[in-house]
């Protein structure tokens, strides 16, 4: 955060729409580094400090934005994302999930939706910061969800702001069932498919990371939610 500000990286290659992006959210009181291209937008990260979070046109020359969101992602892994897409296609948008994306909006939209989008987003990092820093033990590992990290002895894993959210939630139904739905509307706001969709992927993720302690089990109970299996 730069100034107290929450500082948002924009990458969008409509010159008139990163124009009217950054001046819209700049009067919300965002601090907007526009960049035209993927490269542009690469570049700018490297170089600035206090990103918060970052919003990314899908189509773009030179680098795209989803080999932006990949190498944003492979320095910082817990950086927030949002596509700016046109595209609707099931695939393309479970792709950036896949890539770690927070969240997407499809072109094209209301900017009070997309105020709405950061809004949640931000309020979530606000939350898991303000968040204590005791560590949770779960078996062999310890998760802290202020740092957002797994760890077994020295390897440690980084979770995203949802993995970590989504881990949470499953600490505190420990041994129990955690409702789909319930699991939905808390951390995507929603229980639409592409949600569903994000959440399995998330949900994966975590089963990788808890593997580094093979006596836990993170369950799929049909019908249901999940089971975080843990001594």
């Amino acid at each position: 955060m730069r100034n107290n500000k929450i500082c948002i990286l924009l990458a969008e290659d409509d010159v008139n729409l990163g124009v009217i992006l950054k001046s819209f959210l700049s009067a919300k009181g965002f601090d907007v580094i526009l960049t035209r291209n993927g490269n542009e937008a690469l570049d700018q990260y490297k170089s600035t400090s206090g990103i918060d979070l970052a919003l990314v046109d899908v189509m773009m020359p030179d680098k795209d934005g989803f080999a932006l969101a990949k190498d944003l992602k492979s320095m910082s892994a817990n950086l927030p994302l949002i596509f700016l897409t046109a595209k609707t296609m099931q695939d393309d948008i479970l792709k950036g999930f896949e890539l770690g994306a927070d969240d997407y909006i499809t072109k094209p939209f209301s900017m009070d939706v997309l105020l709405a989008r950061i809004n949640a987003l931000v309020n979530r990092l606000v939350n898991v910061s303000q968040e204590s820093d005791e560590n949770i033990s779960l078996g062999k590992l310890v998760f802290d969800f202020s740092r957002q990290t797994v760890n077994k002895g020295n390897e440690v894993k980084k979770l995203t702001a949802k993995e970590a959210e989504l881990l949470k939630l499953l600490v505190e139904n420990k041994n129990n069932i955690t409702d789909r739905k319930t699991a939905l509307d808390l951390i995507w706001g929603n229980d639409d498919y592409f949600s569903s969709r994000s959440m399995d992927v998330y949900i994966t993720r975590l089963r990788k990371v808890l593997k580094m302690d093979e006596n836990i089990e993170l369950m799929n109970i049909h019908g249901r939610g999940y089971k975080l299996m843990c001594n």
